[in-house]
Order: structure tokens, then C-alpha cells, then sequence
């Protein structure tokens, strides 16, 4: 049954809960639906109830998602405590490299071996992926995998410290750029005007790495969700999204499924 209250515990409980190892590491992955394999990797602090709930949304658009747990704790709701603790965490952990700027965080490696693990089990034309926040430009660097044709950027905010930086490694980059163009491919990409964590700048160098490849979104301020506990328009599908019909979040939701099934159904 799916999880209503966001503000408390979600149980996962709809999700069948694997562990999967590739390339000799296990890792916890929340795996529901049917159809072909989208991975939802999640924002700080952890696969949360706003974070679960967009999963289902793609679960019930006709997918099978790949949650994997990458840090945090699976199903806890948001607190300042809780999110500051998960955040220095991952800041510290050898699989991200949270402040490097023309870098890749190790973690990509396993998520690209994670496209090609799903795609045969799930069958479509190919993997759909989408990062948020910590993760959030980590469906680029999965682009190396064959396997993967729809990647999503949501409020892309690593490197930190950096606001125009990109956080992929140049040579990564290049290889990319050259898939997008020989196989057709573009990226979708959000932000909120204002958000401190996602500048302009990082948007702007972006679309000149891969110009009309890239195809970035910008939603203003004033359609994030005010009763958010964090203040700062961020979250563009979980914590800052207004769950109504013709809301600009929304909308952005409804386009991102209608991107995975274009290219994956």
C-alpha cells in the first residue's frame, strides 16, 4: 500500500527489498513495478517519504524503478539534525567527491554496472535515470553505459563550494557529448530560479558543454511549495513540489515520465 502521511516513517513495504552486488560491492536497492528499469537515485538526507513518493509515481507510470539506498536512512523523514548529519557523511565517504569539480564520484561506476544489471531484466529500448540534489548530476556520468537513454538532472548540486562547476570528469564529459550526438539523445534538467544550491551558472555551463543537448528547466521561486520545512526552493519533484493539477512542479513531474516513456517504452 502506498505511504500518504510524508511526514512520518514510510515502511517501503511496496518495494521488494534486494541487495545487489556488482562490481564486488552490495548495495540495498528498492526495486517495484513492471516494465523498463528506471533508477531513482535520491537527494539528501536519504530515501525519504517526498523521495519514495515520486518512485511510485514512476512505479505506476508503467516502470520498474531501482531505488538504491546510497546513504541515509531508507524511509525517515526529513529533520534539520537528521539532514546535516547525512550531508557531512556523504561529504566524507570515498564514493562521492562532494567538492571536486571536473570529477566523477566513484559511486557512478556502480550505478552504470546497476543500468546494465536492470535493462535485460526489465526489457524497453534501454535504462532511464534520474539524480537529485547530491545525485543529482550523476544520470549524466551513467550516459557512458550503453544501456542508459533518459537521463534527468533535478537540482544538480555538486561540486559544492563551486557554483558554476561540473561535477563529471572532462574526459567523461567528451564521451557523452559524442553518444548524445551519434545516438540523438538529450538531457532534461530542473532547478528553481533562486535556489542557493543549484545556480544559474551551473545550468549555463552545462548547456555550453552540450548545447542544445542539454535542455534545462527553471521554475520560478514562487511555485515551490511554501509549506516546505526547508525554505530554500530546492526539491523540484519531492520536498518543494505542490502536488495540484497545473502546478509548474507538476508539470515537470508529468514531463518526466512522458521523457522515460518516449525513450524507453
Amino acid at each position: 500500500m502506498a505511504h500518504s502521511d510524508l511526514n512520518q516513517r514510510d515502511p517501503l513495504d511496496d518495494f521488494e527489498h534486494r541487495q545487489v552486488t556488482l562490481q564486488g560491492k552490495t548495495k540495498l536497492v528498492f526495486v517495484a513495478g513492471q516494465g523498463p528499469a528506471v533508477i531513482v537515485m535520491t537527494e539528501m538526507p536519504g530515501i525519504s517519504p517526498h523521495v519514495a513518493r515520486f518512485a511510485r509515481w514512476v512505479r505506476d507510470a508503467g516502470f520498474t524503478v531501482w531505488m538504491p539506498h546510497l546513504f541515509g536512512d531508507p524511509g525517515r523523514p526529513l529533520s534539520t539534525g537528521y539532514a546535516l548529519s547525512s550531508m557531512l557523511k556523504g561529504c566524507v565517504s570515498a564514493e562521492f567527491r562532494a567538492f571536486a569539480s571536473n570529477a566523477s564520484s566513484p559511486v557512478t561506476q556502480w550505478l552504470r554496472a546497476l543500468a546494465a544489471h536492470a535493462h535485460p531484466l526489465c526489457g524497453g529500448k534501454g535504462v532511464g535515470a534520474i539524480g537529485m540534489c547530491f545525485t543529482g548530476n550523476f544520470a549524466l556520468s551513467m550516459m557512458l553505459e550503453p544501456a542508459m537513454l533518459a537521463p534527468v538532472l533535478s537540482q544538480p548540486s555538486l561540486p559544492l563550494l563551486n557554483q558554476a562547476g561540473m561535477h563529471i570528469a572532462p574526459e567523461e564529459l567528451q564521451a557523452v557529448k559524442e553518444r548524445m550526438e551519434r545516438d540523438d539523445l538529450t538531457v532534461l534538467a530542473y532547478r528553481f530560479e533562486g535556489d542557493a544550491f543549484c545556480r544559474a551558472a551551473r545550468f549555463t555551463a552545462y548547456q555550453q558543454a552540450l548545447g542544445d543537448r542539454f535542455q534545462g528547466r527553471v521554475l520560478p521561486d514562487g511555485c515551490a511549495n511554501p509549506d516546505a520545512p526547508m525554505k530554500n526552493p530546492h526539491s523540484v519533484v519531492t520536498l518543494h513540489l505542490i502536488d495540484e493539477e497545473g502546478q509548474p512542479t507538476r508539470k515537470a513531474v508529468d514531463e518526466i515520465l512522458g521523457f522515460f516513456k518516449t525513450r524507453l517504452g
